[in-house]
């Protein structure tokens, strides 16, 4: 990626945007999909007892919205945070970026700053 492009796609209102977006989506699929409690932590939305079809590994985080069945304890959901925060930073863009970051959480430069331990990688 360019500087330019880099400069416009990454730019902070872009990037909230898709990150507001993408909360939107995921708090829909959440509301729709949810048997659990659905709560909020450190601003954080936690959608608990979703099908295992509908988030990926133990949980997901998109935009604002951590999916899961019950892996919600208090050490995931720091480590789901700093997707939170990667996601407003990213926007939309993240998704591909994590793409390109590779399938491996042990090498995937998003899940190490997030933090393999609290993320149950080690």
């Amino acid at each position: 990626m360019t500087r330019a492009v880099r400069t416009v796609v990454l730019a902070p209102p872009l990037a909230r945007a898709g990150y507001l977006y993408a909360t939107a989506v995921a708090l829909g699929w959440g509301f729709v999909l949810s048997t659990g409690r659905i709560r909020r932590v450190d601003g954080l939305f936690v959608c608990q007892g979703l099908p295992p079809w509908a988030f990926s590994r133990g949980g997901s985080c998109v935009g604002g919205v951590y999916l899961t069945d019950d892996n919600a304890k208090p050490a995931v959901l720091e480590h789901e945070a700093v997707h939170r925060q990667q996601w407003k930073t990213y926007g939309m863009v993240f998704p591909v970026l994590y793409f390109f970051a590779g399938r491996d959480p042990l090498s995937n430069r998003f899940e190490i700053e997030a933090g393999l331990e609290k993320g149950n990688y080690r």
